[in-house]
């Protein structure tokens, strides 16, 4: 079964954004076929994301965040247990390590991250440079031109 959809018919009155269509093809097919760690991506305010990652029994050393070329990436590395004397009868909490990469879109940067509850917070700002902002054009008359 098959969870892929089509943003295309939201898209039909825009232009240039393709890219943004793509993004959320990709995320809804998790390209890298990896479930592991579960993360959820929140909307909070038109400008505040956040992305929400199960990181159960690791630790902020643990844990690395890194933005490059647009792409943010989580990896998590375990450490070996060092506790002596412990054999587990049952080991139902996942050791291993992952790796999740974010295409961040245009002007979204990564303003904050905590762990807290087995849960790491990444929290995203959308910052538009006032370039990018909407400017309002002004539609004059045309002057006609006399011979």
């Amino acid at each position: 079964m098959t969870t892929a959809f089509s943003l295309a018919p939201l898209f039909r009155h825009s232009v240039g954004f393709d890219r943004f269509n793509d993004l959320f093809e990709s995320a809804a097919r998790n390209e890298s076929a990896s479930s592991y760690p579960p993360y959820n991506v929140e909307k909070h305010a038109d400008d505040q994301y956040r992305i929400v990652i199960a990181a159960a029994g690791f630790q902020e050393e643990d844990l690395e965040l890194q933005v490059e070329k647009g792409v943010l990436t989580v990896t998590g590395s375990k450490r070996e247990n060092t506790a002596e004397g412990v054999t587990f009868l049952h080991q139902g909490i996942a050791q291993r390590a992952f790796k999740l990469s974010f295409r961040l879109a245009d002007h979204i940067e990564v303003k904050n991250a905590a762990l807290a509850n087995g849960l790491l917070n990444i929290d995203l700002l959308r910052l538009v440079p006032e370039e990018a902002k909407p400017k309002r054009i002004e539609i004059n008359a045309q002057k006609t031109l006399t011979h």
